[in-house]
This record gives C-alpha cells, sequence and structure tokens, in this order.
C-alpha cells in the first residue's frame, strides 16, 4: 500500500504541475458551462418575453375577450409584450422588422360573425426568423378559437346571444404556478453538471495512461525491477484517476454553485453521484486503456468512448427529452444517470433520491471495471 500511495503522489505532483490537466479538468468545463449557461439561460430559464403586434379592427365583446382574457393575464405575467397597431399593414411590418414574433388581427365584424353564428377568421401573421414565438402565438389564437366553439355551442343550448355568453366566460387560458419534488434542471446547472461529468471523464486518463507513458519511457520496467509488486503499480494509477476526479468535481461543483449559481441540490447526495461518477469514468477509461497499445492510442480511443457517452448521455443537450429509443439508449451511459440524479436533488429533496441513479451507475462501474481488471495484466506486460 506504502509502494501504491508514493506512485500515486509523484503522479498527482506531476499532473497538478501540468498546465493541460488543469484546462481539461477545471477551466474548460468552467467556461463552456458559462458560455451555454449564458446562451440558454433566457429559454430554459423561463424568462422569455415575447413580442407581439396586436390589430384589433372590430373592437366588439369577442376581441375584448380575446385581448382583457388571453392575451392580458400573460401580459401582466411578463410572458408577452403586446404592441397595438392600427392597420394590418402596420402590424405586417412589424413582423418583417424583425419587433414582433407574430401579429393577431382581429378581423371587423368578428363579433357579429359570432353573435349570427356565421365562421370568421382570426388571423396570425408570424415570423419566419421567430420561429418559436410564431408557435406560440399560434397556439394562443388555437386555444381561442376552440373556447370559441364550446362558447357558441353553450350559447345555442342556453337560447342565450353570444356577446353575453363572452362577458360571462372564464378565461380560456390560466396561468398558475406548481411546485414538485423533481424538477427540470436551468441552464446553469445543467450546463455545470454536464460539462462537469463530461470532462470527468478525460481528467481520469492522465492517471490510467501514465502507466502507458512509463512503459514507453522505460520507467515501468525499472520499477517492475524494484521491490514493488506489480499490482502496487496499478493501484497507484488508479488511485492518481480517482483523485484527480473527485478533485475537479468538486472544484467544479462549487466554483459553479458560486460563479454561476448552479443549484447542485442537498451536499450527500451530490458527494454520493460524484463518487460513483468518478468510480465509473475511471473503470471506463482503465478499461480502454487495456486495449490501446501506445499512449497516442489509448488517448485516442478513449476520447472517442468519452465523446460517444457523453453526447448519447445527453451532457450537452437534455437527450431524455427526444423521447423513443435515443432516450432508451441514454440510459446505457453513467453520464446520463448523473444528470437525472442532480435532476432528483433539484427539487430540493434529501439525498434519499440520488440512491437509485447512484446504483445504476455503480453497475455500470462494476461491468466496466472488471473488464478491466481482467486485462489489466496487459498494460504492464507488452
Amino acid at each position: 500500500m506504502r509502494a501504491a500511495l508514493l506512485i500515486a503522489e509523484k503522479d498527482l505532483r506531476q499532473r497538478l504541475r501540468d498546465r493541460s490537466a488543469l484546462l481539461v479538468a477545471i477551466v474548460v468545463p468552467l467556461v463552456l458551462a458559462s458560455i451555454f449557461g449564458l446562451i440558454f439561460h433566457n429559454v430554459t430559464g423561463g424568462q422569455v418575453t415575447f413580442t407581439y403586434g396586436l390589430v384589433n379592427e372590430d373592437h366588439g365583446s369577442a376581441a375584448e375577450a380575446f385581448e382583457q382574457q388571453v392575451l392580458a393575464p400573460m401580459e401582466r405575467r411578463g410572458l408577452v409584450e403586446i404592441r397595438r397597431e392600427p392597420t394590418v399593414a402596420d402590424g405586417r411590418h412589424l413582423v418583417d422588422q424583425g419587433k414582433a414574433a407574430a401579429t393577431f388581427v382581429l378581423p371587423a365584424g368578428m363579433t357579429a360573425a359570432f353573435d349570427a353564428g356565421r365562421r370568421t377568421q382570426l388571423r396570425v401573421l408570424g415570423s419566419a426568423d421567430q420561429t418559436i414565438g410564431a408557435q406560440v402565438a399560434d397556439s394562443i389564437a388555437q386555444s381561442y378559437a376552440s373556447r370559441v366553439d364550446t362558447i357558441a355551442i353553450a350559447a345555442r343550448a342556453l337560447h342565450a346571444r353570444p356577446p353575453a355568453a363572452f362577458a360571462a366566460a372564464a378565461a380560456p387560458i390560466a396561468l398558475a404556478d406548481v411546485s414538485t419534488a423533481s424538477r427540470q434542471l436551468d441552464a446553469g446547472t445543467f450546463y455545470a453538471a454536464g460539462m462537469a461529468v463530461f470532462f470527468l471523464f478525460f481528467t481520469v486518463q492522465f492517471g490510467i495512461s501514465s502507466i502507458l507513458d512509463e512503459r514507453r519511457d522505460g520507467t515501468l520496467a525499472r520499477m517492475l525491477a524494484a521491490p514493488i509488486r506489480r499490482s502496487a503499480v496499478l493501484a497507484g494509477k488508479l488511485m492518481t484517476s480517482l483523485v484527480l476526479g473527485v478533485i475537479s468535481m468538486t472544484v467544479l461543483a462549487l466554483a459553479t454553485h458560486f460563479l454561476l449559481h448552479a443549484h447542485w441540490g442537498n451536499p450527500l447526495g451530490v458527494a454520493i453521484l460524484i463518487g460513483a461518477g468518478v468510480l465509473a469514468a475511471t473503470a471506463v477509461m482503465a478499461l480502454v486503456a487495456t486495449l490501446a497499445r501506445t499512449p497516442d492510442q489509448a488517448g485516442a480511443w478513449q476520447s472517442m468512448v468519452a465523446l460517444v457517452l457523453g453526447m448519447l448521455g445527453g451532457t450537452f443537450f437534455p437527450v431524455s427529452q427526444a423521447g423513443g429509443l435515443l432516450a432508451k439508449l441514454s440510459l446505457a451511459t453513467p453520464q446520463a444517470w448523473f444528470l437525472r440524479g442532480i435532476g432528483n436533488l433539484a427539487g430540493g429533496a434529501g439525498a434519499h433520491v440520488v440512491l437509485g441513479p447512484a446504483a445504476a451507475i455503480l453497475v455500470f462501474a462494476a461491468l466496466a471495471g472488471a473488464a478491466a481488471f481482467l486485462r489489466a495484466g496487459r498494460l504492464s506486460a507488452r
């Protein structure tokens, strides 16, 4: 054990003096988490405000219901900003200039048409450059149209005039805050956790791959000629990877919490996930290293495996939301389970909510670790 500790201490001193290792382990993931978090903060953080134009050529009770019962509540909540235009041409110009995602056009005679049971049109002039906002506007209009049909049917059944029914009808769209035990991660937290676990697989390479460097440089043969057990050498390299992984994840969790305001959740739960994640990453990289013949080959293969697992695990984009086969395949990666565990903690729950994801990660680590152990002799035999 003493020999393994000395080897690990020597490797750690070398790696901590290596600027490239610090860049991969801390600087690059922190920078990328900051960039992605800033890019997607508004979309995922619920801070988007869509700007819409409104052309009201009707001024009747149906048009008033659309303004007061549909648009006004959204405007008060800061979800939309309404810019009223006098003509359709002005509303179209607003969209063409990129100043609005869409323009609602309430045609003249809309209320009269509803009153007489005739068909009419509520037009939505959407922007080709702001597709999300245009789709939201279309959904709003469709929701209102569906409500109008319901009111018209009810009015005919009650022998009431539709304008009166409009005045008495409840708002067709209601907004309410709902708190849940588990929620989707905000952008800052998602990319903080995603970049941390993605680069974790690159960070632990430094310990595992060093045994190939030592074999190439001849220092491994000298170590094995000394009274040092081969298992002690392997244990020292593994400890180097484990320590580097824990340091990297811990520093990133603290840095993103204080600098990017990421909400990792219960510290004990985060520690459990970090420990399981580091074990899985080390086991996977160790297995890949046993398949390589040279340090360069090992580095290339490890990078490819880390990239594929990271992308499939949803570290850059939430693959789980894609559904179907892709979402199921993502569960075959430790990264996906790590992010699921962080998501469970995001609702403010205790550490117990990460036991399932941590167990899945440990199963992955056990399988990869067992395969690496069976091939471990090849690292020093070649």
